[in-house]
């Protein structure tokens, strides 16, 4: 685990309800820091047929990334037009570079070096983030990272969506949760900040199978969280489900108590990086509900409040350490 899980960042003193990620950079970093996206043209193994084809069902990966949506260059050239893009809505100068769409460890060193190096090498660049799946970490990877890890934060975002396998099987995933596992055993103690990936609402999954996954995420000590719901993007698979009915997004009001729960039941030093997901509108099918980031934000914390609750409240994993 990353010695940022001992920062003495007090949230709740704060006046938060959760451990939010842009109040953990600026206890990290003193100052507001924002992600560059990049596109490092990478696949994934569900998609070239190493373990399957046609990707994850609910993916097209230009609806998840800016980068994927208009030409791209050089790793520098990104850096330079996602800044000047940031800049112009944020008064920020330090920046994550964020390999997000697709399987970002995918590859031979020779191939991922040179990537992350040109990435941490700008000097506007603080820390970086690399978004992979479980089962694509081999040795030499988590080595690589590691020495990365000695010179600047970076933190690995690995795709564990659920702990339920028939939820990875019905997702065209190709792996089960034994490779979150995995991974998360080789992955500790290297010096980096680990973070799961989670999907609420996925197909079969009632609340009870949701809230079990947070108990999951609480047993894993994961340094971070990203909690987004369910929903549809143009092309894919899951549209025709869901047109045939027999797929259901969830309700606004769903999710809300969903993540109410989620969040007591995670503990109070896990970095919560994302709270809800969106689409651009032009790739977006449903629910429209989460394209209001702000609004699904707000009533999460409204809720938090008229509960008078907070991350960790419930949490089992926390109780027992104390206990100890």
């Amino acid at each position: 685990m990353n010695e940022s899980r001992t920062l003495n960042a007090d949230w709740r003193a704060a006046g938060l309800r959760y451990y939010a990620y842009g109040f953990h950079l600026r206890s990290k970093f003193n100052q507001r820091v924002q992600k560059v996206s990049l596109d490092a043209k990478m696949t994934c193994p569900n998609v070239d047929g190493t373990v399957a084809v046609g990707g994850c069902v609910f993916c097209d990966n230009r609806s998840f990334s800016p980068s994927r949506r208009i030409p791209q260059g050089a790793i520098q050239a990104q850096i330079d037009d996602g800044i000047r893009r940031l800049q112009k809505r944020y008064k920020v100068q330090k920046f994550i570079a964020y390999f997000q769409p697709a399987t970002n460890t995918y590859g031979p060193i020779d191939k991922l070096r040179p990537l992350f190096e040109e990435a941490i090498a700008d000097p506007r660049v603080v820390g970086l983030s690399i978004g992979t799946r479980p089962d694509c970490v081999e040795e030499d990877v988590l080595e690589l990272i590691e020495e990365l890890a000695e010179r600047t934060y970076v933190s690995v975002e690995y795709g564990m969506q659920t702990m339920h396998d028939r939820s990875l099987a019905w997702m065209n995933r190709g792996c089960t949760h034994e490779a979150m596992l995995d991974a998360m055993e080789r992955s500790r103690s290297r010096g980096f900040e680990i973070c799961a990936h989670v999907m609420l609402g996925l197909p079969g999954e009632s609340k009870a199978d949701m809230l079990a996954t947070a108990r999951e995420v609480a047993r894993l000590k994961l340094d971070a969280v990203k909690i987004h719901n369910l929903y549809a993007v143009k092309n894919t698979p899951l549209v025709d489900q869901i047109e045939s009915g027999n797929v259901r997004l969830m309700e606004r009001a769903e999710y809300i108590d969903v993540v109410v729960d989620f969040l007591e039941q995670i503990p109070p030093n896990c970095i919560v990086e994302r709270i809800s997901g969106d689409a651009p509108p032009d790739y977006f099918v449903g629910p429209a509900w989460c394209l209001d980031k702000p609004a699904v934000k707000m009533a999460i914390e409204q809720e938090l409040e008229s509960r008078n609750t907070y991350q960790g409240r419930r949490c089992e994993v926390e109780k027992s350490a104390n206990l100890a």
